[in-house]
C-alpha cells in the first residue's frame, strides 16, 4: 500500500486497514518460527505498511491504538 492510497481512506477504513495489517503480522510471524514461512520479505513489507497507515492516522488526528 502507498501513501498515496491509504490518504485516499476515511479514519474508520484506515483503522480497519491498520487492524488487518496487525493481525496479518501476527499471522506470518507465527508461521515463521514454525518454519512454515516462504516469502520472508513479506514480514518488511507488512511492517513497512502498518508505519505508512499509522502514519497517515496520526496526520489526520486519529487514533491508531
Amino acid at each position: 500500500m502507498k501513501a498515496k492510497e491509504a490518504r485516499d481512506l476515511s479514519l474508520d477504513e484506515l483503522q480497519t486497514k491498520a487492524r488487518e495489517l496487525r493481525a496479518e503480522l501476527f499471522s506470518v510471524k507465527v508461521k515463521r518460527s514454525t518454519g512454515q514461512l516462504e516469502d520472508t520479505a513479506k514480514l518488511g513489507t507488512l511492517r513497512r505498511n502498518i508505519a505508512r497507515v499509522e502514519t497517515v492516522l496520526r496526520e489526520m488526528g486519529g487514533a491508531s491504538k
